[in-house]
């Protein structure tokens, strides 16, 4: 598997790849990070529909590929759209397209739907491929990309000073059944039976053995939902008979979705920005002040003293595991 051919790393972020999906050209979905996997929080999800979840988490090479499931049936049901990952950097929007492309209900748009009728009966390996050569996908992608004035080769950086690569990883109920598809994989992973109604609790249990095995050695990890769009389940929950309170309430619901949006958009602008002018003339006005040597000795300690409590933490998480 190739680290990033032509696609850069992009932030996991709900704002971006609600965007990024809209981008696709699909109408009607967003993301929204899941806090928690407590009864109170999916009954809450289930006011609206999800069509997936993604599970992403820091990376840690082969001790995290597929061994989930030792004893997992991966032969290849052919009404599950399962692609193979072939880049790194593409993960993400890889993990976003397992979900699209298996959920009939979702309004694809013209460009995604050719795709993946185009490519409905390729091999897994084959649609990786397909994925990751595609110029829409790709442009769509990089478009996310920060704004970096500085051209680093890859090859020429320390393992310190390298990024994080994180891993996605896609749920989604199919045809009645709970899949798991991870794209390093060798094919989707049936977890059983299940429903629209109670999918969410098919897959807490699996979601939350992953947590508590990563948390005991301090891997970063996030959770995230593929819903219907908000404002679009308030407004059509307004054109029913309903109450003063209940219009009152959906009516404020639909404010704050847009609120949240223009949020998303402001958010997703600064990340394309080229702050470097601004930071020189930062720079320049501590200096011209006298300013510029203190802070930059007050910047060292705080990094001396936040690399020591990383270390400690580290080494307490380590000593609770060999406990284990």
């Amino acid at each position: 598997m190739s680290d990033a051919g032509d696609w850069c790393l992009i932030e996991s972020d709900p704002g971006v790849f609600t965007e990024l999906i809209k981008k696709f050209n699909v109408s009607g979905i967003q993301v929204e990070e899941v806090w928690s996997l407590d009864a109170q929080t999916l009954e809450e999800l289930k006011h609206v529909p999800v069509y997936g979840l993604i599970f992403l988490f820091k990376w840690q090479g082969n001790k995290d590929s597929s061994g989930s499931h030792p004893d997992a049936d991966l032969s290849i049901d052919d009404s599950v759209y399962f692609a193979k990952q072939a880049i790194n950097n593409a993960c993400a929007t890889q993990a976003i397209l397992s979900i699209l492309l298996n959920c009939p209900s979702i309004d694809l748009g013209p460009d995604l739907q050719q795709f993946k009728d185009f490519t409905r009966e390729f091999e897994p390996d084959d649609k990786g491929l397909a994925m990751t050569n595609s110029d829409l996908l790709r442009s769509v992608h990089n478009s996310f990309s920060r704004s970096d004035p500085f051209i680093m080769d890859p090859s020429e950086l320390s393992s310190n000073e390298k990024e994080d690569i994180f891993h996605f990883i896609s749920y989604v109920p199919i045809h009645g059944a709970l899949y798991e598809l991870d794209g390093l994989s060798n094919g989707p992973v049936n977890l059983g039976p299940c429903t629209e109604d109670d999918w969410l609790e098919k897959v807490r249990p699996v979601i939350q053995e992953r947590m508590a095995r990563y948390a005991s050695a301090e891997i970063r990890f996030n959770l995230l939902a593929l819903i219907k769009n908000r404002e679009d389940v308030y407004k059509k929950r307004l054109e029913s008979d309903i109450s003063f309170e209940e219009r009152e309430d959906l009516l404020h619901k639909i404010e704050l979705e847009n609120i949240k949006f223009k949020r998303y958009e402001r958010e997703n602008s600064l990340r394309k920005h080229n702050f470097i002018p601004f930071i020189y003339n930062i720079i320049r006005i501590l200096a011209e002040r006298g300013e510029l040597d203190a802070r930059i000795e007050h910047a060292k300690k705080e990094m001396a003293k936040r690399k020591k409590e990383r270390a400690e933490k580290k080494k307490n998480a380590e000593a609770s595991g060999s406990k284990n």
